[in-house]
């Protein structure tokens, strides 16, 4: 296991490359959440994630021989941007695996960066296997993206700085995927200041720590699909199991909706961009996963803004529909001239704005002399739509 020396010699290694970020007081979060929230901003760091401050770790320990073969490293995204920048300001070679599925975004950020990307299987875990494979063949050393303990030492420096830009704290939440970002943290800060509850969160589709510290050995879950890709890891660490197991308080979960639904927060109350890994421990306070951190001064370690422009588009519109600001909603009416304008009057009336229309005819549950219409409109929430469909019906009309 990493001790706090440790931690500290990974800090020292790094810090002339890598700034410190920001431990900024959310003050609408906190109105909100019911407890004092300071956001720990991973994603403002080089690369848009914490993942670099591992890569860079490990990678100022190689020897000159191990330089000259370069590195290779399996990753969903963001610790292919740390290797990938931390190889190029080293000046060393890089390949990347990633999974197919892999957010563009990530995949482009990685390449900018000089590394080669090599895309295998639909998981992490496909992409590790694949990883393992070349870097046999090459020769190059594999860089692990959270089982290895200079990599956790390196993420554990996000500890020791939250507690430096921070005098009282009364709990740290971190998002936990293979572990090495909660191992190390944890060891900071309960190494430093024990007295700091840490709780981790975990995507509920893949909660790959919370199941083996339940099982007290490495488990292996199956692939998942979740918006938090970052963390979707189904084998956790064997470096990074016994440390989490030791210093973490808790584990906790966050569902898809959840997920989705602390982007769409963090975005429009705090005027930040974050992925689904990195606004899991936003999304558990949220929820109210956390109803023992109400009142106390709590830091949220977000830990990444690489998302996927599409897959941000369909999260901002999931979270306008499930907040009754965009409605969707399909009318029956008479086929007949005027009928449009007499439905755009309604709507009118009652100030919504119509994005989207569409008329089609005819259905086999609609009449011949009945045509469907969808409307996609924006409201002002869920009160705002009940009227509108009253009113719609209140004109004879069919509100499906």
């Amino acid at each position: 296991m990493i001790t706090l020396d440790d931690i500290h010699k990974a800090r020292r290694r790094i810090r002339d490359t890598l700034a410190d970020t920001p431990c900024s007081r959310a003050v609408r979060l906190s109105r909100a959440f019911g407890c004092e929230v300071f956001l720990k901003l991973e994603n403002l760091q080089m690369t848009g994630s914490f993942k670099v401050r591992g890569a860079l770790s490990k990678m100022l320990l190689l020897t000159e021989a191990e330089q000259a073969a370069g590195v290779i490293a399996a990753s969903a995204g963001n610790h292919a941007q740390g290797v990938a920048y931390a190889a190029q300001r080293l000046g060393l070679p890089a390949t990347i695996v990633m999974p197919e599925t892999a957010p563009l975004a990530k995949v482009r950020g990685t390449q900018a960066f000089g590394a080669t990307v090599v895309l295998a299987g639909t998981s992490y875990d496909a992409a590790y296997a694949r990883a393992v494979e070349i870097q046999r063949e090459t020769g190059a050393t594999f860089i692990h993206a959270f089982d290895d303990p200079a990599v956790m030492a390196g993420q554990g420096s996000i500890g020791l700085e939250l507690l430096e830009q921070l005098r009282d704290v009364d709990a740290v939440v971190v998002p936990v995927g293979g572990g090495g970002l909660a191992g190390g943290v944890a060891t900071a800060i309960k190494e430093t200041r024990p007295s700091i509850r840490v709780i981790g969160v975990q995507a509920a589709r893949i909660p790959g720590m919370q199941a083996s510290i339940a099982a007290g050995h490495v488990t292996v879950l199956p692939p998942a699909a979740t918006l938090a890709d970052g963390i979707a890891v189904g084998r956790v660490g064997v470096h990074t199991f016994p440390q989490a197991a030791h210093y973490l308080d808790r584990i906790v979960t966050v569902d898809e909706e959840a997920i989705a639904r602390a982007i769409l927060t963090l975005l429009e109350e705090e005027k930040l961009l974050a992925e689904g890994a990195g606004v899991v421990g936003v999304a558990a306070l949220q929820s109210g996963a956390l109803p023992e951190l109400a009142g106390k001064r709590v830091v949220v370690v977000v830990s990444g803004g690489n998302i996927d422009t599409i897959d941000l588009t369909k999260i901002v519109e999931r979270g306008l529909e499930q907040d009754g600001r965009l409605a969707r909603l399909r009318v029956v009416a008479p086929d007949r001239p005027g009928t449009i304008a007499e439905i755009a009057g309604v709507l009118a009336a009652q100030r919504a704005n119509i994005l989207q229309i569409q008329q089609s005819r005819p259905a086999a549950d609609v009449g011949l002399r009945e045509a469907e219409i969808d409307l996609t409109l924006e409201t002002r929430g869920h009160a705002h739509v009940a009227e509108i469909t009253a009113e719609l019906r209140a004109h004879g009309l069919t509100v499906k």
